[in-house]
């Protein structure tokens, strides 16, 4: 229908209302051709991430019940107890390192440790 980065929200919704079938076949696809791209080592944990939003479209009463349950689910993969926050928190304390922000709010660099290397006279083991 279209490429990942041109996509045209008036043809999707005109296909939604018009053959909702064809949506979902169209949607179904897409999705799959994404996943598809993906390196293969992602591609099942993509897989398995999908099956878990369909259930909740599958499941929930109203579209708008299911993308509050798909958001709750998002947000709990980022603060939830095994989120993505805890993982910084818990790298950040075993590091010992303290992000250093610049001028880009996105870009998030690391300190970097230098260390001394110690030299050791040679042993001679065998005598």
């Amino acid at each position: 229908m279209e490429n990942n980065n041109n996509f045209d929200f008036e043809k999707w919704s005109r296909l939604a209302n018009t053959d909702p079938e064809a949506f979902e076949q169209h949607r179904a696809q897409v999705i799959n051709d994404f996943i598809q791209d993906l390196p293969e080592e992602r591609q099942q944990r993509i897989r398995c991430l999908q099956w878990r939003v369909d259930g909740i479209r599958r499941t929930s009463k109203t579209p708008m019940a299911a993308c509050i349950e798909i958001s709750r689910m998002m947000w709990d993969s980022v603060k939830g107890e095994n989120g993505l926050l805890n993982a910084l928190y818990h790298l950040q304390s075993v590091t010992g390192y303290t992000p250093v922000e610049n001028d880009d709010d996105f870009n998030i660099s690391f300190p970097t440790k230098s260390a001394t290397i110690l030299t050791f006279p040679k042993l001679d083991l065998i005598n």
